[in-house]
């Protein structure tokens, strides 16, 4: 009697291929959670990279628009250098002339390197000669 009792009674735990393929699971779904979150960061940095250069682009436009009520018309082709947020950033303005007399347009474009090849981002505005 005891031994048909024995056979019936069932057996508890995971196989060892349950517990093999569970292990894989999380696995895969631990490789997903890092890549994400990898390259969440890095969006992150692209970000405040972005941010950062299009404050300084916004701050050569604004030099550019105050220069050009003392001066007329802006000087087309001017580069330079900011530090901002503990960093050197790259810059270059160019003017292009509209067909409007009296009428330009300002870009200023930041830049990674200083070889200029690397544009972050860049601003454009349009600036008006002031009346004499």
């Amino acid at each position: 009697m005891k031994r048909i009792q024995a056979s019936k009674q069932k057996h508890q735990g995971f196989t060892l291929l349950e517990v093999m393929v569970a292990v894989a699971i999380f696995a895969l779904a631990g490789g997903a959670i890092v890549k994400a979150a990898s390259e969440h960061l890095s969006s992150v940095s692209l970000l405040k990279n972005m941010t950062v250069a299009t404050w300084v682009a916004n701050n050569q436009m604004t030099e550019a628009v105050l220069l050009s009520k003392q001066q007329w018309p802006v000087k087309n082709n001017l580069s330079g250098e900011s530090v901002m947020s503990g960093r050197t950033w790259y810059w270059r303005q160019t003017v292009n002339k509209t067909p409007t007399e009296g009428l330009s347009q300002v870009t200023v474009a930041v830049f990674e390197d200083s070889e200029r090849k690397r544009q972050i981002t860049s601003v454009s505005t349009f600036v008006v000669k002031e009346s004499q």
